[in-house]
């Protein structure tokens, strides 16, 4: 038996139970089904149950269809209603539209009318809880939430302040885990579409065959699994902002269509025919130097200098290390209060640690390391020794690994400060030692002497 935990929740409302019985035969599958023979018994689960969508049927005893739809918009105006009725009645419809129901229905049902009204209903919902969600965050997304006062960030900003109060094509680049995504927001929300959608799409994390109608959108029947009509990301994203992450990773023959569509200003859903106007903004981000996988015929020219109008470099952090402090306190005040500690800092070794380490997963990592921290400390202050055990081990071999001679002496030099700076972390436990160090205790030993080492 499939398992329905994930499944959209469907109730369907009916004083008939040949007509609930239906409902569940056409949707069982796809859709979690539950029944209500009645208006009270409908409003009792929605009271008690996480529903997606409702079937209501207008014409029930004791409280008609339309008198538990006004109940249910009283309870969730979000919720999504769907109206059945036995004769194609345009009073009622219209009544229904006019108290918020999204669609209505005819007995005897088509299957794949009902199948169809209910896939569109479920998606409208799930679109109208992003828009809610990104509305909610936009005035959280401020250019002040983004850490960093360094050379670096502050030509981040002057180019970033420019671009926006105007429509500007942007190309954001910068290794992974530099924020780009964070920047693009912050344009957006600030932007003269901040009311209108951001809609976000990693290109490196959707299948090479389901781009193009992620992308476009398709019509019912396009292909083999194309059940239902499917709004892309281009009309989704109309009025608003598109932000194309890891663009780089785009098909050549997608990066055509894609460049086509953004110098027309319009598109046809896959397995279409109409033409769609769209009004959207581009805001692209890549990890690597699109302008030299160009040369390299990996990445079209024509669509590289479409979407690189306003180019925005994001530096890694190994370059703004001034501002690493500032990011580590903003990141411990969030954790703290995340996890409810009152975690007070950390000792200026342990801060040293931190600055000196190179950062190859840049803000990302950082953020993570930082969380780890304060979830595992209850209190006090941060010392080198709960730092993770590689940033402790390279930002000490950083700072003071010194070599002379051949390459036979450094090796020696080597050797002995690494079992120098591990015998520091444990305390010069030398058991805890030659289990990091992947050897005996006596062949620690040894070579400890050998180095001359004090045991």
């Amino acid at each position: 038996m499939k398992d329905t935990k994930d499944m959209p929740v469907i109730l369907a409302v009916d004083d008939e139970p040949i007509i609930l019985e239906t409902f569940k035969a056409i949707l069982d599958g796809q859709f979690k089904v539950l029944t209500a023979r009645g208006g009270k018994e409908a409003l009792d689960i929605i009271a008690r149950e996480s529903i997606n969508l409702v079937f209501l049927d207008i014409k029930m005893p004791n409280m008609d269809g339309i008198e538990v739809l006004r109940k249910i918009k009283e309870y969730d105006e979000n919720l999504s209603v769907i109206m059945a009725t036995a004769t194609d009645s345009a009073r009622t419809a219209v009544e229904a539209m006019q108290l918020g129901a999204c669609d209505y229905i005819t007995k005897p049902f088509d299957v794949e009318k009902v199948k169809a009204v209910a896939a569109n209903a479920i998606e409208r919902e799930k679109l109208l809880k992003e828009v809610a969600y990104f509305r909610s965050q936009r005035e959280e997304i401020r250019f002040d939430n983004i850490i960093g006062q360094s050379k670096r960030m502050k030509e981040v900003y002057r180019i970033v302040e420019k671009v926006i109060k105007n429509d500007a094509t942007i190309l954001v680049s910068g290794e992974s885990g530099t924020g780009k995504e964070l920047i693009a927001r912050a344009i957006h929300f600030n932007s003269l579409r901040k009311d209108k959608p951001f809609i976000p799409i990693d290109c490196a994390s959707i299948p090479e065959n389901l781009l193009e109608s992620e992308l476009f959108g398709h019509e019912r029947g396009a292909f083999t699994d194309a059940t239902n009509q499917k709004l892309g990301m281009l009309e989704l994203a109309n009025e608003g902002t598109l932000f194309l992450d890891e663009i780089s990773d785009l098909r050549f023959d997608m990066q055509a269509k894609l460049l086509r569509a953004l110098e027309e200003k319009e598109i046809k859903r896959l397995g279409g025919i109409k033409i769609i106007k769209v009004d959207v903004r581009i805001i692209s981000a890549t990890n690597i130097n699109l302008k030299r996988a160009t040369k390299e015929r990996k990445f079209r020219e024509d669509l590289y200098y479409r979407l690189n109008v306003v180019p925005v470099c994001l530096p890694p952090l190994r370059e703004r290390k001034e501002d690493i402090p500032s990011l580590i306190e903003h990141f411990l005040r969030a954790y703290n209060q995340a996890f409810r500690k009152k975690i007070e800092g950390l000792t200026k070794d342990a801060l040293k640690n931190l600055i000196d380490y190179d950062w190859p997963g840049n803000i990302r990592e950082l953020k993570n390391v930082i969380e780890r921290l304060v979830a595992l400390k209850d209190d006090g202050v941060i010392t080198p020794k709960e730092l993770p055990f590689d940033i402790f081990i390279k930002s000490r071999l950083a700072r003071g690994f010194q070599a002379e001679g051949g390459l036979r002496d450094a090796c020696k030099d080597f050797e002995k400060q690494y079992i120098e700076v591990v015998l520091e972390r444990v305390d010069g436990n030398q058991i805890k030692a030659a289990k990091i160090l992947g050897v005996h205790r006596n062949a620690l030993f040894n070579k400890m002497k050998s180095l001359g080492l004090k045991n």
